[in-house]
Protein backbone atom coordinates (compact mmCIF):
# COMPACT_ATOMS: atom_id res chain seq x y z
CA UNK A 1 0.00 0.00 0.00
CA UNK A 2 0.88 3.70 -0.57
CA UNK A 3 2.57 5.24 2.70
CA UNK A 4 5.64 6.48 3.16
CA UNK A 5 8.31 8.27 4.60
CA UNK A 6 8.27 10.43 1.82
CA UNK A 7 5.01 11.39 3.17
CA UNK A 8 5.85 11.40 6.50
CA UNK A 9 8.36 14.70 7.04
CA UNK A 10 5.23 17.31 5.24
CA UNK A 11 3.05 15.71 7.87
CA UNK A 12 4.36 14.86 10.94
CA UNK A 13 7.39 16.75 11.10
CA UNK A 14 5.63 19.44 10.17
CA UNK A 15 3.77 18.65 12.97
CA UNK A 16 6.44 18.58 15.32
CA UNK A 17 9.01 21.32 14.02
CA UNK A 18 5.64 23.74 13.78
CA UNK A 19 4.71 24.13 9.74
CA UNK A 20 8.48 24.19 8.26
CA UNK A 21 7.83 21.87 5.32
CA UNK A 22 10.71 19.07 4.80
CA UNK A 23 10.82 19.75 1.06
CA UNK A 24 14.60 18.91 0.43
CA UNK A 25 13.73 14.81 1.44
CA UNK A 26 10.09 14.76 0.95
CA UNK A 27 7.07 14.42 -1.85
CA UNK A 28 4.25 12.70 -0.63
CA UNK A 29 1.65 12.89 2.16
CA UNK A 30 -0.02 11.04 5.49
CA UNK A 31 1.17 7.60 3.10
CA UNK A 32 2.55 7.98 -1.03
CA UNK A 33 4.88 8.60 -3.20
CA UNK A 34 6.60 11.28 -5.08
CA UNK A 35 4.08 12.75 -7.78
CA UNK A 36 4.66 14.85 -10.26
CA UNK A 37 4.15 18.86 -10.00
CA UNK A 38 -0.07 19.25 -10.19
CA UNK A 39 -1.14 21.99 -7.72
CA UNK A 40 -0.23 25.34 -6.13
CA UNK A 41 3.46 25.22 -7.91
CA UNK A 42 4.06 21.09 -6.88
CA UNK A 43 2.88 18.75 -4.26
CA UNK A 44 4.95 20.23 -1.75
CA UNK A 45 3.03 23.22 -1.30
CA UNK A 46 -0.30 20.53 -0.35
CA UNK A 47 1.70 18.91 1.63
CA UNK A 48 3.04 22.32 3.89
CA UNK A 49 -0.66 23.33 3.54
CA UNK A 50 -1.34 19.68 5.47
CA UNK A 51 1.48 19.43 8.10
CA UNK A 52 0.13 23.69 8.73
CA UNK A 53 -3.32 22.70 9.18
CA UNK A 54 -2.78 19.90 11.35
CA UNK A 55 -0.45 21.98 13.66
CA UNK A 56 -2.77 24.80 14.03
CA UNK A 57 -5.55 22.43 14.68
CA UNK A 58 -2.98 20.64 17.44
CA UNK A 59 -1.99 24.16 19.08
CA UNK A 60 -5.73 25.16 19.26
CA UNK A 61 -7.00 21.82 20.29
CA UNK A 62 -3.97 21.05 23.17
CA UNK A 63 -5.02 24.87 24.33
CA UNK A 64 -8.86 23.76 24.65
CA UNK A 65 -8.09 20.77 26.28
CA UNK A 66 -5.69 22.28 28.69
CA UNK A 67 -7.44 25.53 29.17
CA UNK A 68 -4.82 27.27 28.46
CA UNK A 69 -3.52 30.13 26.25
CA UNK A 70 -1.87 29.43 22.59
CA UNK A 71 1.39 30.45 24.05
CA UNK A 72 1.25 27.81 26.62
CA UNK A 73 -0.16 25.37 23.88
CA UNK A 74 2.58 25.77 21.58
CA UNK A 75 5.48 25.36 24.54
CA UNK A 76 3.76 22.40 25.90
CA UNK A 77 4.30 21.04 22.88
CA UNK A 78 7.51 21.22 22.12
CA UNK A 79 8.02 20.05 25.67
CA UNK A 80 6.57 17.04 24.17
CA UNK A 81 9.00 16.27 22.09
CA UNK A 82 12.20 14.56 23.11
CA UNK A 83 15.59 16.06 23.90
CA UNK A 84 17.56 13.52 20.92
CA UNK A 85 18.64 15.16 17.93
CA UNK A 86 17.67 18.59 19.59
CA UNK A 87 13.92 18.02 18.76
CA UNK A 88 12.68 20.49 21.57
CA UNK A 89 15.36 23.15 20.49
CA UNK A 90 14.65 23.29 16.76
CA UNK A 91 10.43 23.50 18.09
CA UNK A 92 11.35 26.50 20.04
CA UNK A 93 13.10 28.04 17.13
CA UNK A 94 10.16 27.41 14.59
CA UNK A 95 7.84 28.53 17.53
CA UNK A 96 9.51 32.10 17.59
CA UNK A 97 9.22 32.39 13.59
CA UNK A 98 5.67 31.42 13.24
CA UNK A 99 4.49 31.46 17.46
CA UNK A 100 3.31 34.84 17.50
CA UNK A 101 1.06 35.36 14.17
CA UNK A 102 -0.48 31.73 15.11
CA UNK A 103 -1.21 33.39 18.74
CA UNK A 104 -2.46 36.84 17.59
CA UNK A 105 -4.93 34.50 14.83
CA UNK A 106 -6.34 32.01 17.17
CA UNK A 107 -7.65 34.79 19.72
CA UNK A 108 -9.69 35.35 16.79
CA UNK A 109 -11.02 32.41 16.82
CA UNK A 110 -9.99 31.52 13.33
CA UNK A 111 -10.08 27.53 12.41
CA UNK A 112 -6.62 26.38 11.08
CA UNK A 113 -7.98 26.43 7.29
CA UNK A 114 -8.17 30.40 7.61
CA UNK A 115 -4.62 30.35 9.53
CA UNK A 116 -2.85 28.32 7.09
CA UNK A 117 -4.25 30.56 3.86
CA UNK A 118 -3.83 33.61 5.60
CA UNK A 119 -0.01 33.19 6.68
CA UNK A 120 0.62 31.64 3.03
CA UNK A 121 1.00 28.16 4.19
CA UNK A 122 -1.70 27.22 2.21
CA UNK A 123 -2.22 28.49 -1.18
CA UNK A 124 -5.32 28.92 -4.39
CA UNK A 125 -4.34 28.96 -7.42
CA UNK A 126 -6.22 30.62 -10.28
CA UNK A 127 -8.95 27.52 -11.55
CA UNK A 128 -8.11 25.43 -8.41
CA UNK A 129 -10.73 24.68 -5.60
CA UNK A 130 -10.02 26.11 -2.08
CA UNK A 131 -9.32 23.19 -0.36
CA UNK A 132 -10.36 23.13 3.23
CA UNK A 133 -10.56 21.03 5.91
CA UNK A 134 -13.50 21.72 8.44
CA UNK A 135 -16.51 22.97 7.36
CA UNK A 136 -16.66 26.40 6.46
CA UNK A 137 -17.06 29.37 9.22
CA UNK A 138 -19.93 31.48 9.42
CA UNK A 139 -18.79 34.48 7.50
CA UNK A 140 -17.69 32.20 5.03
CA UNK A 141 -14.24 30.72 4.00
CA UNK A 142 -13.00 33.67 1.86
CA UNK A 143 -14.14 36.42 3.96
CA UNK A 144 -12.40 34.69 7.08
CA UNK A 145 -9.25 34.81 5.24
CA UNK A 146 -9.71 38.22 3.91
CA UNK A 147 -10.40 38.96 7.96
CA UNK A 148 -7.47 37.32 8.51
CA UNK A 149 -5.14 38.64 5.86
CA UNK A 150 -5.61 42.43 6.93
CA UNK A 151 -4.77 41.07 10.72
CA UNK A 152 -1.13 40.07 9.79
CA UNK A 153 -0.85 42.04 6.88
CA UNK A 154 2.10 43.98 8.85
CA UNK A 155 3.88 40.75 10.15
CA UNK A 156 7.44 41.15 9.17
CA UNK A 157 8.04 37.48 10.31
CA UNK A 158 6.13 36.31 7.85
CA UNK A 159 7.63 38.64 5.09
CA UNK A 160 11.29 37.35 6.35
CA UNK A 161 10.82 33.79 6.16
CA UNK A 162 10.17 32.94 2.79
CA UNK A 163 14.08 31.78 2.69
CA UNK A 164 13.90 29.38 5.29
CA UNK A 165 12.08 27.27 4.03
CA UNK A 166 14.00 23.79 4.52
CA UNK A 167 14.80 22.83 8.03
CA UNK A 168 17.63 20.70 6.39
CA UNK A 169 19.30 23.85 5.85
CA UNK A 170 19.74 24.08 10.11
CA UNK A 171 23.28 22.96 10.44
CA UNK A 172 22.46 20.73 13.51
CA UNK A 173 20.18 18.25 10.81
CA UNK A 174 22.48 18.51 7.71
CA UNK A 175 24.05 14.95 8.86
CA UNK A 176 20.60 13.51 10.08
CA UNK A 177 19.23 14.59 6.36
CA UNK A 178 21.99 13.28 4.41
CA UNK A 179 21.64 9.55 5.77
CA UNK A 180 17.78 9.62 5.21
CA UNK A 181 18.23 10.56 1.93
CA UNK A 182 21.05 7.91 1.48
CA UNK A 183 19.11 5.15 2.72
CA UNK A 184 16.15 6.50 0.90
CA UNK A 185 18.11 6.38 -2.33
CA UNK A 186 19.35 3.30 -1.70
CA UNK A 187 17.40 1.13 0.96
CA UNK A 188 20.72 -0.55 2.00
CA UNK A 189 21.61 -0.11 5.16
CA UNK A 190 23.33 3.56 6.48
CA UNK A 191 25.70 1.84 9.06
CA UNK A 192 27.49 -1.15 7.25
CA UNK A 193 31.18 -0.90 7.61
CA UNK A 194 32.11 -4.37 5.46
CA UNK A 195 29.73 -3.60 3.08
CA UNK A 196 27.69 -7.13 3.43
CA UNK A 197 24.42 -5.68 3.34
CA UNK A 198 23.53 -6.16 6.84
CA UNK A 199 24.22 -3.62 9.73
CA UNK A 200 25.01 -3.66 13.64
CA UNK A 201 22.45 -0.57 14.03
CA UNK A 202 19.03 -1.27 14.08
CA UNK A 203 17.49 2.25 12.76
CA UNK A 204 18.51 3.61 9.08
CA UNK A 205 17.48 -0.19 7.11
CA UNK A 206 19.66 -1.51 9.75
CA UNK A 207 19.09 -4.62 12.02
CA UNK A 208 15.34 -3.57 12.38
CA UNK A 209 14.99 -4.12 8.32
CA UNK A 210 17.25 -7.52 8.06
CA UNK A 211 19.17 -9.78 10.21
CA UNK A 212 21.55 -8.34 12.75
CA UNK A 213 25.23 -8.43 11.30
CA UNK A 214 27.47 -10.40 14.02
CA UNK A 215 30.62 -8.94 12.63
CA UNK A 216 30.81 -5.74 11.39
CA UNK A 217 34.66 -6.39 10.06
CA UNK A 218 34.18 -9.08 8.11
CA UNK A 219 32.03 -8.92 4.60
CA UNK A 220 31.94 -13.09 4.31
CA UNK A 221 29.99 -13.09 7.49
CA UNK A 222 25.78 -12.44 7.51
CA UNK A 223 23.01 -14.00 8.30
CA UNK A 224 21.76 -16.37 5.72
CA UNK A 225 25.17 -17.70 4.02
CA UNK A 226 25.68 -21.68 4.51
CA UNK A 227 28.16 -22.34 7.27
CA UNK A 228 32.06 -21.91 6.65
CA UNK A 229 33.71 -25.01 7.57
CA UNK A 230 30.58 -25.77 9.87
CA UNK A 231 31.33 -23.02 11.97
CA UNK A 232 33.71 -24.73 14.12
CA UNK A 233 35.65 -21.28 14.90
CA UNK A 234 33.37 -18.40 14.02
CA UNK A 235 29.70 -18.23 13.50
CA UNK A 236 29.90 -17.05 10.51
CA UNK A 237 26.15 -16.78 9.69
CA UNK A 238 24.80 -15.03 12.77
CA UNK A 239 22.60 -17.85 13.68
CA UNK A 240 23.99 -18.44 16.90
CA UNK A 241 25.13 -21.83 16.40
CA UNK A 242 28.96 -22.47 16.10
CA UNK A 243 31.90 -24.53 18.12
CA UNK A 244 32.09 -28.21 18.78
CA UNK A 245 30.34 -30.38 20.56
CA UNK A 246 33.06 -31.62 23.37
CA UNK A 247 31.02 -34.52 24.03
CA UNK A 248 31.35 -36.08 20.64
CA UNK A 249 34.01 -34.03 18.48
CA UNK A 250 31.04 -32.84 16.16
CA UNK A 251 30.22 -29.58 15.25
CA UNK A 252 27.22 -27.89 16.46
CA UNK A 253 26.24 -26.44 13.35
CA UNK A 254 26.72 -29.59 11.37
CA UNK A 255 24.83 -31.93 14.35
CA UNK A 256 21.79 -28.87 14.65
CA UNK A 257 21.69 -28.17 11.03
CA UNK A 258 23.04 -29.84 8.62
CA UNK A 259 19.53 -31.75 7.14
CA UNK A 260 17.24 -29.00 8.43
CA UNK A 261 16.78 -27.07 4.98
CA UNK A 262 17.38 -24.04 6.55
CA UNK A 263 16.23 -20.47 4.93
CA UNK A 264 15.01 -17.52 5.04
CA UNK A 265 12.53 -14.84 4.36
CA UNK A 266 12.61 -11.71 2.61
CA UNK A 267 9.61 -9.37 1.46
CA UNK A 268 9.55 -7.41 -1.72
CA UNK A 269 6.70 -4.46 -0.54
CA UNK A 270 5.11 -1.80 -0.22
CA UNK A 271 4.62 0.44 2.64
CA UNK A 272 1.99 -2.14 4.27
CA UNK A 273 5.06 -4.59 4.52
CA UNK A 274 7.36 -2.38 6.02
CA UNK A 275 4.15 -1.27 8.12
CA UNK A 276 3.98 2.25 8.10
CA UNK A 277 2.56 4.06 10.76
CA UNK A 278 2.12 7.37 11.87
CA UNK A 279 1.15 6.85 16.08
CA UNK A 280 -2.68 8.65 16.54
CA UNK A 281 -1.37 10.16 20.12
CA UNK A 282 0.38 12.48 17.79
CA UNK A 283 -2.13 13.98 16.31
CA UNK A 284 -5.00 13.46 18.98
CA UNK A 285 -4.23 16.51 21.77
CA UNK A 286 -6.19 14.85 25.12
CA UNK A 287 -3.53 11.49 24.15
CA UNK A 288 -0.47 13.46 23.74
CA UNK A 289 2.75 13.22 26.68
CA UNK A 290 6.18 13.13 26.65
CA UNK A 291 5.91 9.27 26.50
CA UNK A 292 3.97 9.26 23.25
CA UNK A 293 6.71 10.65 21.45
CA UNK A 294 9.27 8.98 23.14
CA UNK A 295 9.82 6.42 19.97
CA UNK A 296 9.93 9.11 17.66
CA UNK A 297 13.70 9.23 16.84
CA UNK A 298 13.26 5.77 15.88
CA UNK A 299 10.37 6.06 13.79
CA UNK A 300 12.14 8.90 12.33
CA UNK A 301 14.91 6.86 11.15
CA UNK A 302 12.83 3.88 10.16
CA UNK A 303 11.12 6.50 7.66
CA UNK A 304 7.79 5.71 9.38
CA UNK A 305 8.05 2.62 9.51
CA UNK A 306 8.19 -0.47 11.76
CA UNK A 307 9.07 -3.43 10.28
CA UNK A 308 10.74 -4.74 13.66
CA UNK A 309 7.01 -5.28 14.06
CA UNK A 310 5.79 -6.02 11.04
CA UNK A 311 4.15 -9.34 9.59
CA UNK A 312 6.77 -10.66 7.74
CA UNK A 313 9.77 -9.95 9.74
CA UNK A 314 8.75 -8.42 12.75
CA UNK A 315 10.50 -9.77 15.70
CA UNK A 316 10.07 -7.35 18.58
CA UNK A 317 7.02 -7.47 20.77
CA UNK A 318 4.93 -4.13 19.50
CA UNK A 319 4.58 -0.83 20.99
CA UNK A 320 2.27 0.46 18.95
CA UNK A 321 -0.67 -1.79 19.96
CA UNK A 322 -1.87 -5.24 19.15
CA UNK A 323 0.86 -8.20 19.33
CA UNK A 324 3.60 -9.22 16.55
CA UNK A 325 3.25 -12.53 15.12
CA UNK A 326 5.81 -12.79 11.93
CA UNK A 327 6.35 -15.48 9.55
CA UNK A 328 10.08 -15.05 10.38
CA UNK A 329 9.37 -15.69 13.79
CA UNK A 330 7.01 -18.37 12.67
CA UNK A 331 9.88 -20.02 10.47
CA UNK A 332 12.19 -19.37 13.23
CA UNK A 333 10.49 -21.43 15.54
CA UNK A 334 9.95 -24.34 13.41
CA UNK A 335 14.07 -24.12 12.73
CA UNK A 336 15.72 -22.38 14.98
CA UNK A 337 18.69 -22.88 12.46
CA UNK A 338 17.03 -19.89 10.54
CA UNK A 339 17.77 -16.96 13.43
CA UNK A 340 17.90 -14.21 12.09
CA UNK A 341 17.54 -15.01 8.34
CA UNK A 342 15.60 -12.42 7.16
CA UNK A 343 15.02 -9.13 5.09
CA UNK A 344 12.30 -6.86 4.57
CA UNK A 345 12.97 -5.15 1.04
CA UNK A 346 9.72 -2.87 1.19
CA UNK A 347 9.41 0.76 0.49
CA UNK A 348 7.20 3.06 1.41
CA UNK A 349 5.39 3.65 -2.02
CA UNK A 350 6.61 0.06 -3.67
CA UNK A 351 4.58 -0.72 -6.77
CA UNK A 352 5.58 -3.40 -9.93
CA UNK A 353 7.21 -0.54 -11.86
CA UNK A 354 9.63 0.04 -8.79
CA UNK A 355 10.40 -3.33 -7.30
CA UNK A 356 12.59 -4.48 -9.78
CA UNK A 357 15.02 -1.11 -8.98
CA UNK A 358 14.50 -2.25 -5.16
CA UNK A 359 15.77 -5.21 -5.28
CA UNK A 360 18.95 -4.38 -5.94
CA UNK A 361 19.46 -3.74 -2.10
CA UNK A 362 18.62 -7.46 -2.29
CA UNK A 363 21.43 -9.77 -0.26
CA UNK A 364 21.57 -13.21 -1.12
CA UNK A 365 24.51 -15.02 -3.06
CA UNK A 366 23.38 -17.67 -5.04
CA UNK A 367 26.11 -19.91 -4.44
CA UNK A 368 27.25 -19.25 -0.67
CA UNK A 369 23.67 -18.86 0.90
CA UNK A 370 21.17 -20.57 1.82
CA UNK A 371 17.51 -20.98 0.06
CA UNK A 372 14.77 -18.49 0.70
CA UNK A 373 11.43 -17.53 0.55
CA UNK A 374 9.92 -14.66 -1.19
CA UNK A 375 7.60 -12.99 -0.26
CA UNK A 376 5.89 -10.68 -3.48
CA UNK A 377 3.30 -8.22 -1.61
CA UNK A 378 3.00 -4.76 -3.46
CA UNK A 379 -0.81 -4.62 -2.52
CA UNK A 380 -2.23 -1.87 -3.74
CA UNK A 381 0.18 1.11 -5.04
CA UNK A 382 -0.57 -0.24 -8.68
CA UNK A 383 -3.72 1.20 -8.61
CA UNK A 384 -3.64 4.09 -6.67
CA UNK A 385 -2.40 7.49 -6.61
CA UNK A 386 -2.86 11.12 -5.92
CA UNK A 387 -3.83 11.90 -9.67
CA UNK A 388 -7.03 13.67 -10.56
CA UNK A 389 -7.71 11.16 -13.66
CA UNK A 390 -6.50 8.32 -11.06
CA UNK A 391 -7.40 5.73 -13.59
CA UNK A 392 -5.16 6.59 -16.42
CA UNK A 393 -2.35 6.49 -13.81
CA UNK A 394 -3.18 3.15 -12.84
CA UNK A 395 -1.05 -0.05 -13.90
CA UNK A 396 -2.44 -2.02 -16.80
CA UNK A 397 -2.64 -5.65 -16.52
CA UNK A 398 0.10 -5.65 -19.50
CA UNK A 399 2.21 -3.76 -17.84
CA UNK A 400 1.78 -5.75 -14.70
CA UNK A 401 2.78 -8.72 -16.55
CA UNK A 402 5.93 -7.48 -17.77
CA UNK A 403 6.98 -5.42 -14.25
CA UNK A 404 6.58 -8.82 -12.93
CA UNK A 405 8.29 -10.96 -15.33
CA UNK A 406 11.43 -8.78 -14.95
CA UNK A 407 11.50 -8.99 -11.52
CA UNK A 408 11.03 -13.01 -11.44
CA UNK A 409 13.80 -13.36 -14.07
CA UNK A 410 16.23 -10.86 -12.02
CA UNK A 411 15.48 -13.29 -8.78
CA UNK A 412 15.99 -16.15 -10.72
CA UNK A 413 19.34 -14.87 -11.52
CA UNK A 414 20.08 -14.10 -7.52
CA UNK A 415 18.67 -16.67 -5.52
CA UNK A 416 19.97 -19.85 -4.70
CA UNK A 417 18.48 -22.92 -5.99
CA UNK A 418 15.40 -24.30 -3.94
CA UNK A 419 14.32 -21.07 -2.91
CA UNK A 420 10.32 -20.17 -3.51
CA UNK A 421 8.22 -17.30 -4.54
CA UNK A 422 4.64 -16.45 -3.24
CA UNK A 423 3.05 -13.82 -5.13
CA UNK A 424 0.47 -11.57 -3.15
CA UNK A 425 -2.64 -10.53 -4.94
CA UNK A 426 -4.24 -6.90 -4.67
CA UNK A 427 -6.35 -6.07 -0.97
CA UNK A 428 -10.08 -4.79 -1.91
CA UNK A 429 -9.71 -1.26 -0.54
CA UNK A 430 -13.54 -0.17 -0.47
CA UNK A 431 -13.00 -1.84 2.81
CA UNK A 432 -11.47 1.89 3.81
CA UNK A 433 -14.70 4.24 2.80
CA UNK A 434 -16.86 1.28 3.81
CA UNK A 435 -15.78 1.46 7.53
CA UNK A 436 -14.21 4.66 8.11
CA UNK A 437 -15.56 7.30 5.84
CA UNK A 438 -18.47 8.45 8.46
CA UNK A 439 -16.08 7.63 11.50
CA UNK A 440 -14.14 10.55 13.28
CA UNK A 441 -10.34 11.03 12.46
CA UNK A 442 -8.50 11.35 15.35
CA UNK A 443 -7.65 14.94 14.57
CA UNK A 444 -11.50 15.26 15.17
CA UNK A 445 -12.29 12.93 18.11
CA UNK A 446 -11.81 15.87 20.45
CA UNK A 447 -14.90 18.52 18.98
CA UNK A 448 -16.54 16.09 16.80
CA UNK A 449 -15.73 17.78 13.55
CA UNK A 450 -13.76 15.91 11.07
CA UNK A 451 -14.54 12.39 9.44
CA UNK A 452 -12.42 10.79 7.05
CA UNK A 453 -14.89 11.53 4.49
CA UNK A 454 -13.56 14.94 5.02
CA UNK A 455 -9.77 14.01 5.39
CA UNK A 456 -9.83 12.27 2.73
CA UNK A 457 -11.49 14.95 0.56
CA UNK A 458 -8.97 17.40 1.83
CA UNK A 459 -6.26 15.29 0.57
CA UNK A 460 -7.43 14.82 -2.46
CA UNK A 461 -8.10 18.52 -3.31
CA UNK A 462 -4.61 19.37 -2.40
CA UNK A 463 -3.68 16.18 -4.64
CA UNK A 464 -1.97 14.58 -2.63
CA UNK A 465 -4.26 11.48 -1.61
CA UNK A 466 -2.38 7.92 -1.21
CA UNK A 467 -5.27 7.24 -3.33
CA UNK A 468 -7.68 8.91 -4.60
CA UNK A 469 -9.16 5.33 -6.26
CA UNK A 470 -10.21 4.40 -2.70
CA UNK A 471 -10.44 6.98 -0.94
CA UNK A 472 -13.04 8.58 -2.57
CA UNK A 473 -17.05 9.63 -2.23
CA UNK A 474 -17.30 8.28 -5.81
CA UNK A 475 -18.89 4.67 -5.33
CA UNK A 476 -18.37 4.21 -9.25
CA UNK A 477 -14.56 4.59 -9.03
CA UNK A 478 -14.02 2.98 -5.81
CA UNK A 479 -15.88 0.26 -7.87
CA UNK A 480 -13.67 0.47 -10.68
CA UNK A 481 -10.43 1.05 -9.08
CA UNK A 482 -11.21 -2.51 -7.07
CA UNK A 483 -11.87 -3.79 -10.43
CA UNK A 484 -8.17 -3.20 -11.70
CA UNK A 485 -7.10 -4.21 -8.69
CA UNK A 486 -8.63 -7.78 -9.37
CA UNK A 487 -7.51 -7.75 -12.79
CA UNK A 488 -3.77 -7.23 -11.91
CA UNK A 489 -4.22 -9.96 -9.53
CA UNK A 490 -5.22 -12.49 -12.26
CA UNK A 491 -1.95 -11.29 -13.93
CA UNK A 492 -0.07 -12.64 -10.53
CA UNK A 493 -2.49 -15.95 -10.15
CA UNK A 494 -1.58 -17.04 -14.12
CA UNK A 495 2.16 -16.03 -13.84
CA UNK A 496 1.94 -18.54 -10.64
CA UNK A 497 -0.12 -21.08 -12.87
CA UNK A 498 2.08 -21.14 -16.00
CA UNK A 499 5.29 -19.82 -15.56
CA UNK A 500 8.69 -21.73 -14.05
CA UNK A 501 12.05 -21.11 -13.23
CA UNK A 502 15.24 -22.36 -12.55
CA UNK A 503 16.25 -21.44 -8.72
CA UNK A 504 12.49 -21.83 -7.22
CA UNK A 505 9.32 -22.54 -7.68
CA UNK A 506 6.16 -19.94 -8.03
CA UNK A 507 2.74 -19.80 -5.75
CA UNK A 508 -0.21 -17.18 -5.39
CA UNK A 509 -2.25 -16.33 -2.90
CA UNK A 510 -4.92 -13.80 -2.56
CA UNK A 511 -4.60 -10.73 0.17
CA UNK A 512 -6.71 -12.65 3.19
CA UNK A 513 -8.72 -8.96 4.06
CA UNK A 514 -11.58 -11.35 3.99
CA UNK A 515 -10.25 -13.92 6.58
CA UNK A 516 -8.66 -11.34 8.37
CA UNK A 517 -11.60 -9.61 9.41
CA UNK A 518 -13.45 -12.90 10.12
CA UNK A 519 -11.03 -13.75 12.68
CA UNK A 520 -11.38 -10.42 14.26
CA UNK A 521 -15.09 -10.68 14.64
CA UNK A 522 -14.42 -13.69 16.39
CA UNK A 523 -12.20 -12.08 18.95
CA UNK A 524 -14.58 -9.80 19.71
CA UNK A 525 -13.09 -6.57 17.21
CA UNK A 526 -14.37 -4.15 14.89
CA UNK A 527 -13.84 -4.00 11.40
CA UNK A 528 -12.58 -0.25 11.74
CA UNK A 529 -9.89 -1.19 14.22
CA UNK A 530 -8.18 -3.49 11.33
CA UNK A 531 -6.88 -0.06 9.55
CA UNK A 532 -4.49 2.50 10.95
CA UNK A 533 -6.34 5.49 12.14
CA UNK A 534 -3.83 8.24 11.02
CA UNK A 535 -3.64 8.08 7.75
CA UNK A 536 -6.82 6.00 7.66
CA UNK A 537 -4.91 3.84 5.12
CA UNK A 538 -2.58 1.17 5.84
CA UNK A 539 -3.08 -2.03 7.84
CA UNK A 540 -3.28 -1.90 11.24
CA UNK A 541 -0.91 -3.62 13.85
CA UNK A 542 -3.82 -6.33 14.86
CA UNK A 543 -4.36 -6.62 10.62
CA UNK A 544 -1.22 -7.55 10.23
CA UNK A 545 -0.76 -9.96 12.62
CA UNK A 546 -3.88 -12.07 11.94
CA UNK A 547 -2.70 -11.71 8.17
CA UNK A 548 0.71 -14.03 9.32
CA UNK A 549 -1.38 -16.74 11.04
CA UNK A 550 -3.83 -17.35 7.81
CA UNK A 551 -1.32 -16.64 5.49
CA UNK A 552 1.26 -19.34 7.71
CA UNK A 553 -1.35 -21.82 7.60
CA UNK A 554 -1.92 -21.88 3.86
CA UNK A 555 1.44 -22.62 3.12
CA UNK A 556 1.08 -25.15 5.78
CA UNK A 557 -1.67 -26.99 4.53
CA UNK A 558 -0.80 -26.55 0.54
CA UNK A 559 2.66 -26.43 0.39
CA UNK A 560 4.41 -27.63 3.35
CA UNK A 561 7.53 -27.91 1.59
CA UNK A 562 8.03 -24.31 1.24
CA UNK A 563 8.38 -23.77 4.63
CA UNK A 564 10.77 -26.85 5.44
CA UNK A 565 10.34 -29.37 8.30
CA UNK A 566 10.35 -29.15 11.88
CA UNK A 567 14.01 -29.35 12.98
CA UNK A 568 14.45 -32.09 15.89
CA UNK A 569 17.28 -30.19 17.37
CA UNK A 570 15.66 -26.61 18.44
CA UNK A 571 15.15 -27.90 21.85
CA UNK A 572 19.05 -28.69 22.09
CA UNK A 573 19.75 -25.71 20.20
CA UNK A 574 17.91 -23.91 23.32
CA UNK A 575 19.57 -25.42 25.86
CA UNK A 576 23.28 -24.63 24.40
CA UNK A 577 22.72 -21.86 22.77
CA UNK A 578 20.29 -19.99 24.71
CA UNK A 579 18.06 -17.19 22.68
CA UNK A 580 21.07 -17.52 20.40
CA UNK A 581 22.58 -14.03 20.72
CA UNK A 582 19.42 -12.47 20.49
CA UNK A 583 17.93 -10.41 17.25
Amino acid sequence: MRGSWQAFPPLVFSLLLLMLPLKDISTSPLSGRAQSTLVSGGTSNGHTCLGCVLVVSIIEQLAMFHNCTAKEAIERLCNYLPEILNFQGICYLVAELYGPELIKLLKYKLNADVVCHSIKLCKQNAGQPFCHLYHHPTMGLNKAVRKANRIVRNSKVLKNTAGFSSICALPILVKLCEKIKYVIKNNLPYEDFDGDKFSAFPTLRGYHWRGRDCNEGKATVYPGRRPDNWDVERDSNCNGIWGVDPKDGIPYEKKFCKDAESKGIILLGDSAGAHFHIPPEWITAAQMSLKSFSDLPVALTNELDWPHFSGTTGFLNSTIGGWTDSLYLRLRRRNHCNHRDFQNISKNGGSSKNLLELMKSLARNQLLDNPAIIIYASIGNDVCNGRPDTVAHMTTPNQMHSNVMQTLQYLNSQLPNGSHVILTGLVDGRFLWDQLHSRYHPLGQLNKDITYEQMYSFLSCLQISPCNGWMSSNETLRNLTSERALQLSNVLKEIARSEMFANFDVFYMDFPLGKIVEEWHKLGGESWQLIEPADGFHPSQISSALGTGIIWQKALSEWPHVLGKENPFNKQIEDVFKDQGGH
